[in-house]
């Protein structure tokens, strides 16, 4: 009895070692995520450079996808072209791998989540591709078709894998039938091809997308209206089209399943009575993911062309909605898998009391050993925690030449306090009847990195 209880110390000590939880991704990462809201994208890069190499591998990918994203608004979209490429490869091959392979989740029932290699949200691998088409588009643009058409593509995909077969009825139910169509990537491949003129078809086709997918956005009716008359611009004008990465976008925080802890605690209770040994209290909080943003409102852009108001962006994606959407409609699955995690643990412990013929003092032992097991889970908070709330555009037809833009910034459309310091000027040169791409990155309350400017 004296070994047997020996053996349980040893056990309750190395369980209190092995899983003792450090902090959570959104925690390590918190700094990043300030510095790049407040413009310090410098800081913001060297700190992910560090993180780079001490985190884990199963962390790398998320991390670079911040990387990329600063690389993009520091004027360098090459570099993250370069790096989103590999990160959704990266992504693709895990998600294949899971589909396939069960290892890796079956350990995730012994810990949690975080033990998981990441392949990405599904707003986030989309996203991906919005990104790719634009980093392309401000460097050459010979591949942002491609990326473009890759966004619809890989939305297709996401709903197509995710149909469940109900154990009961083995009816087919799929939570991501919900999911609600980017517009970002129809929108891109629409401008592209009305630019080459060779088949306006494909344009107002791309077009007739966003104006579904999103109703509200003005400037998609405006573009059908024009591509279906065939008219990219004026003879002897061209235009500028002016991205905005706007807001502060979502990120994930920990958040405890109150109803399903309550529940839980009743089960391992009764249980406990009605069985020959009892259950680990249900005490230990069931943490999950959620999605969360900043509370800061989202500004817009005021663009004015040699002095004169040229007008305001207006929201392509908006990317909050799409995280917090996505998030419900799957929400049901997140619970319900924090549950059968937290029934293995215990159902884990039941069984080596049962091995054991445990007395009180070794069933004692193994409950203070399944409170901390459990009590040291962590919520995988990993996600893309750089996003800007919105992708905003506006469209401004110009004759060709060389022309200064300002770009203002407005807090819900109308000017900060100080606007007079909150702007940035560049210029642009515009060809017959060709597109130049601008892009800005505004996370909260000001600029953040360079107005970008397309290199064709």
């Amino acid at each position: 009895m004296y070994k047997n209880r020996a053996y349980i110390s040893f056990l309750t000590l190395l369980l209190t070692v092995f899983f003792v939880g450090c902090a959570s991704f959104g925690e390590r990462n918190l700094k990043i995520r300030s510095d790049f809201d407040n413009g310090q994208l410098e800081h913001a890069k060297k700190q992910i450079e560090t993180q780079l190499q001490k985190s884990r591998a199963k962390d790398a990918d998320v991390l670079k996808l911040n990387q990329a994203l600063i690389e993009l608004c520091t004027g360098k979209p090459k570099n993250a072209e370069r790096i989103l490429r590999e990160v959704r490869d990266n992504f693709d091959r895990i998600e294949r791998e899971q589909l396939t392979k069960k290892a890796e989740k079956t350990v995730s029932m012994l810990t949690d989540d975080n033990t998981v290699s990441y392949a990405g949200e599904d707003y986030e691998k989309v996203l991906i591709r919005v990104f790719l088409s634009l980093a392309n588009l401000m460097h050459d643009g010979t591949d942002a078709a491609a990326y473009a058409l890759q966004v619809n593509q890989k939305q297709n995909e996401i709903i197509e894998n995710g149909k469940l077969k109900n154990p009961k009825d083995g009816k087919e139910v799929n939570s991501k039938l919900s999911y609600k169509q980017v517009s970002a990537g129809a929108y891109l491949y629409g401008l592209l091809r009305e630019e080459t003129r060779l088949n306006n078809d494909d344009a107002v086709r791309a077009y007739l997308s966003v104006c579904q997918w999103n109703p509200q956005f003005q400037q998609g009716k405006n573009d059908l209206q024009r591509a279906m008359h065939g008219i990219h611009s004026a003879p002897g004008n061209g235009v500028v089209y002016v991205f905005c990465l706007a807001g502060s976008g979502p990120y994930k925080v920990q958040e405890n399943s109150e109803v399903t802890q309550a529940a839980l605690f009743l089960t391992s209770f009764l249980l406990s009575i009605l069985g020959n040994h009892s259950v680990t209290p249900g005490i230990a909080p069931v943490l999950i993911p959620v999605v969360a943003h900043s509370p800061y409102p989202v500004p817009v852009i005021q663009v004015e062309i040699n002095g004169r108001d040229a007008g305001i962006t207006e929201t392509l994606t908006d990317i909050r909605r799409m995280a917090e959407e996505q998030f419900e409609a799957i929400k049901a699955e997140v619970i319900a898998r924090a549950v059968v995690r937290r029934a293995v643990k215990k159902g884990i412990l039941y069984g080596a009391k049962e091995a054991m013929n445990a007395d009180p003092w070794i069933s004692l032992a193994l409950d203070v050993a399944g409170i901390i097991w459990e009590a040291n889970e962590k919520a995988d908070t990993r996600c893309w925690n750089l996003l800007p709330a919105e992708i905003q555009v506006l469209r401004i037809e110009l004759p060709a030449g060389v022309h200064r833009l300002r770009l203002s910034l407005l807090n819900n459309r109308r000017s900060y306090k100080d606007s007079s310091t909150i702007f940035r000027q560049q210029e642009v040169r515009v060809d017959a009847g060709r597109n130049t791409y601008v892009l800005a990155c505004c996370p909260n309350s000001g600029f953040a990195g360079e107005v970008v400017v397309s290199e064709r």
